[in-house]
Protein backbone atom coordinates (compact mmCIF):
# COMPACT_ATOMS: atom_id res chain seq x y z
CA UNK A 1 0.00 0.00 0.00
CA UNK A 2 1.33 3.35 -0.78
CA UNK A 3 1.52 5.64 1.74
CA UNK A 4 0.58 9.61 0.64
CA UNK A 5 1.20 11.35 4.05
CA UNK A 6 4.28 13.66 3.26
CA UNK A 7 4.02 13.10 -0.26
CA UNK A 8 2.90 16.75 -2.05
CA UNK A 9 0.75 17.57 -5.20
CA UNK A 10 2.10 20.77 -7.27
CA UNK A 11 -2.04 22.53 -8.94
CA UNK A 12 -1.51 25.17 -11.54
CA UNK A 13 -4.05 27.89 -11.13
CA UNK A 14 -4.65 30.27 -14.41
CA UNK A 15 -6.41 32.77 -12.35
CA UNK A 16 -8.03 33.27 -8.75
CA UNK A 17 -11.43 31.73 -10.40
CA UNK A 18 -9.29 28.70 -10.26
CA UNK A 19 -7.75 29.59 -6.90
CA UNK A 20 -11.08 29.79 -5.37
CA UNK A 21 -12.44 26.36 -7.71
CA UNK A 22 -9.52 24.58 -5.83
CA UNK A 23 -10.75 26.19 -2.03
CA UNK A 24 -14.25 24.86 -3.08
CA UNK A 25 -12.49 21.56 -3.88
CA UNK A 26 -10.87 21.06 -0.26
CA UNK A 27 -14.49 22.25 1.26
CA UNK A 28 -15.56 19.01 -0.34
CA UNK A 29 -13.10 17.10 0.40
CA UNK A 30 -11.61 17.62 4.07
CA UNK A 31 -13.02 16.18 6.96
CA UNK A 32 -14.57 17.60 9.64
CA UNK A 33 -11.96 18.22 12.43
CA UNK A 34 -9.63 19.00 9.47
CA UNK A 35 -6.80 21.16 10.20
CA UNK A 36 -5.06 23.50 6.67
CA UNK A 37 -2.43 25.66 6.92
CA UNK A 38 -2.12 28.38 3.89
CA UNK A 39 1.00 29.61 3.24
CA UNK A 40 2.24 32.23 0.81
CA UNK A 41 3.65 35.97 0.55
CA UNK A 42 1.20 38.67 0.69
CA UNK A 43 -1.48 38.76 -2.11
CA UNK A 44 -0.80 35.08 -3.43
CA UNK A 45 -4.34 34.10 -2.84
CA UNK A 46 -4.23 32.73 0.66
CA UNK A 47 -8.09 34.78 1.90
CA UNK A 48 -9.29 33.81 -1.79
CA UNK A 49 -8.31 30.07 -1.93
CA UNK A 50 -10.71 30.42 2.10
CA UNK A 51 -13.60 32.47 -0.13
CA UNK A 52 -14.18 29.44 -2.27
CA UNK A 53 -14.10 26.85 0.74
CA UNK A 54 -16.84 29.03 2.16
CA UNK A 55 -18.45 29.44 -0.96
CA UNK A 56 -18.66 25.93 -1.87
CA UNK A 57 -20.26 25.51 1.76
CA UNK A 58 -23.12 27.56 0.77
CA UNK A 59 -21.87 30.46 2.50
CA UNK A 60 -23.14 33.72 0.84
CA UNK A 61 -21.99 37.06 3.10
CA UNK A 62 -18.26 38.60 2.70
CA UNK A 63 -14.97 36.75 3.62
CA UNK A 64 -12.13 38.76 4.05
CA UNK A 65 -9.03 38.00 5.49
CA UNK A 66 -8.71 38.58 9.45
CA UNK A 67 -5.90 39.93 9.85
CA UNK A 68 -6.94 42.33 12.58
CA UNK A 69 -9.09 40.12 14.44
CA UNK A 70 -6.79 37.30 14.43
CA UNK A 71 -10.74 34.61 14.23
CA UNK A 72 -13.44 34.88 11.92
CA UNK A 73 -16.09 31.70 13.03
CA UNK A 74 -18.36 30.59 9.82
CA UNK A 75 -21.35 28.81 10.53
CA UNK A 76 -22.98 27.41 7.94
CA UNK A 77 -25.56 25.12 8.25
CA UNK A 78 -24.29 22.59 11.07
CA UNK A 79 -20.62 22.84 9.50
CA UNK A 80 -18.02 25.32 11.28
CA UNK A 81 -15.54 26.72 9.74
CA UNK A 82 -13.34 28.71 11.57
CA UNK A 83 -10.49 30.98 9.36
CA UNK A 84 -7.17 32.35 11.51
CA UNK A 85 -5.34 34.70 9.93
CA UNK A 86 -1.68 34.95 12.31
CA UNK A 87 0.39 37.79 9.97
CA UNK A 88 -0.22 40.04 13.35
CA UNK A 89 0.67 37.59 15.81
CA UNK A 90 3.47 39.28 17.92
CA UNK A 91 4.53 35.55 19.19
CA UNK A 92 3.19 32.39 19.42
CA UNK A 93 2.28 32.34 22.76
CA UNK A 94 -0.39 34.75 22.42
CA UNK A 95 -2.34 31.94 20.51
CA UNK A 96 -3.03 30.80 24.82
CA UNK A 97 -4.92 34.05 25.59
CA UNK A 98 -6.88 33.85 23.13
CA UNK A 99 -8.02 30.35 23.47
CA UNK A 100 -7.63 28.78 20.11
CA UNK A 101 -7.54 25.73 21.72
CA UNK A 102 -11.44 24.92 22.14
CA UNK A 103 -11.51 25.29 18.13
CA UNK A 104 -8.91 22.40 17.42
CA UNK A 105 -11.13 20.26 20.12
CA UNK A 106 -14.37 20.53 17.78
CA UNK A 107 -15.51 19.04 14.51
CA UNK A 108 -14.51 22.43 13.08
CA UNK A 109 -12.74 23.08 9.85
CA UNK A 110 -9.83 25.05 11.32
CA UNK A 111 -8.43 27.03 7.75
CA UNK A 112 -5.06 29.13 9.38
CA UNK A 113 -2.92 31.83 7.08
CA UNK A 114 0.44 32.41 8.25
CA UNK A 115 0.50 29.38 10.46
CA UNK A 116 4.29 30.06 11.09
CA UNK A 117 3.53 32.75 13.51
CA UNK A 118 1.90 30.27 15.63
CA UNK A 119 4.64 27.91 15.73
CA UNK A 120 5.08 25.28 18.71
CA UNK A 121 1.52 26.65 19.62
CA UNK A 122 -0.70 25.13 16.35
CA UNK A 123 -2.06 21.07 16.48
CA UNK A 124 -0.38 18.66 13.68
CA UNK A 125 -2.13 20.00 10.58
CA UNK A 126 -3.77 17.50 7.83
CA UNK A 127 -2.61 19.67 4.81
CA UNK A 128 -0.56 22.55 4.00
CA UNK A 129 -1.44 24.68 1.13
CA UNK A 130 1.53 26.99 -0.31
CA UNK A 131 0.85 29.54 -2.66
CA UNK A 132 3.55 31.31 -4.96
CA UNK A 133 3.11 33.60 -7.89
CA UNK A 134 3.77 32.50 -11.15
CA UNK A 135 3.20 35.38 -13.21
CA UNK A 136 0.95 38.37 -12.27
CA UNK A 137 -2.30 36.16 -12.24
CA UNK A 138 -1.10 32.09 -12.09
CA UNK A 139 -0.20 30.74 -9.18
CA UNK A 140 1.29 27.49 -8.04
CA UNK A 141 -0.14 25.73 -5.35
CA UNK A 142 1.96 23.11 -3.74
CA UNK A 143 0.08 20.99 -1.45
CA UNK A 144 1.55 18.60 1.27
CA UNK A 145 -0.26 15.77 3.54
CA UNK A 146 0.66 15.55 7.17
CA UNK A 147 -1.95 12.77 7.96
CA UNK A 148 -3.92 10.24 6.57
CA UNK A 149 -6.44 12.32 6.63
CA UNK A 150 -4.44 14.81 4.76
CA UNK A 151 -2.96 11.71 2.43
CA UNK A 152 -6.58 11.04 1.43
CA UNK A 153 -7.12 14.32 0.37
CA UNK A 154 -4.18 14.28 -1.70
CA UNK A 155 -5.45 10.96 -3.48
CA UNK A 156 -8.57 12.54 -4.31
CA UNK A 157 -7.38 15.94 -5.67
CA UNK A 158 -4.94 14.53 -8.15
CA UNK A 159 -7.60 14.74 -10.76
CA UNK A 160 -8.46 18.75 -9.69
CA UNK A 161 -5.92 20.10 -12.55
CA UNK A 162 -7.73 17.89 -15.07
CA UNK A 163 -11.25 19.24 -14.28
CA UNK A 164 -10.42 22.94 -13.90
CA UNK A 165 -9.07 23.53 -17.22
Amino acid sequence: MFVWQGCILKIELADFHKTEALGGELAVLVDVGGLVFLQGDLGTGKTTLCRGLLRSLGYLGAVKSPTFTLIEPYLIGDRAVIHFDLYRLGHPEELNYLGVEEYFETTSLCVIEWPERGYGFLPQQDLVVSLAYKNSLERTALITSFSSKGARVLQQLETFQERIN
